[in-house]
Formats: structure tokens, sequence, C-alpha cells
């Protein structure tokens, strides 16, 4: 899981610099590519995650040790996991957008103002779910 939330953080800084790469270099290609980087990095963290989850760890038995434990953290996780589907789906849904509505090379179109829009809510929705993740690891793990 330790690894899971630093890759969740470090995506962040990527998703900026997608961000600015497309704002104010107009570097669209650029930005694709970046976009995809972060895409596979969260699928690879959600495999992580799952993995850990279902056949390496217990992390409930080492959550128990939280004062938080059970309400708090089965609550923080419940919220998290709003955010991290949410997010999945939204990411999906912009990408699959992006690549079929976008010439080849990349450069602004008749899709671009909804994408701007979409990908602004999957960037707060990410954002929401780091923010989100983190607290419940704090709760479940470090916490004492």
């Amino acid at each position: 899981m330790d690894v899971v939330l630093v890759g969740l953080l470090a995506v962040l800084p990527l998703l900026a610099w997608s961000v600015h790469l497309v704002r104010n270099r107009r570097n669209f290609a650029a930005h694709k590519r970046l976009q995809w980087v972060i895409a596979t990095a969260l699928l690879a963290a959600i495999v992580i995650f799952e993995i850990d989850v279902r056949l390496v760890s217990d992390w409930k038995l080492r959550a128990a040790a939280s004062p938080w434990w059970p309400a708090g953290v089965l609550t923080a996780l419940g919220i998290h996991l709003i955010f991290a589907v949410s997010t999945l789906v939204l990411l999906i849904w912009v990408l699959w957008e992006a690549s079929r509505r976008f010439p080849t090379p990349p450069a602004p179109g008749a899709h671009s103002p909804r994408h701007m829009l979409m990908a602004r809510i999957a960037g707060l929705d990410l954002v929401l779910t780091a923010i989100t993740g983190s607290f419940f690891y704090w709760l479940a793990f470090v916490a004492r």
C-alpha cells in the first residue's frame, strides 16, 4: 500500500506538468504521451493495490490497531472509493474520446471545449482521490 500511495501522489506533479505543456507550450503531442503515462501508472497502481489487498497482506488486521478502526477507517475507505472509481471512469472516458476525436498528430479541434471540461473534472477527481486515499492511509496505518 505504501507504493500505491506514493505512486498516486507522484502522478499529481505529472498531471500538472502535462497541463502546463498543453496550456502554456501548446505541445499537444507531449501532453498526449504524458496522459498515457499517467493512465498507465494509475492502472499499475490499481493492479498492485488489488494484488496486495486480495493476495498478499491482510490490511484489515494491520488497520485494526488504529484508534479509528473500524468506523473511521471504513468510512474513509468508502469515501475514497467513490472518488477512485469515478476517477477511473472519467479518465477512461476522457482518453477514449480524445483518442477518437482528435487528429493524429494531436491538435485543437471541435472537441477541445468538451475535452477541457471533462479533463478538468477528471483532474479534480484525481486530486480528491489522492487526498482521500492519503487520509484513509493515515487513519488506517499511521494514526496510533
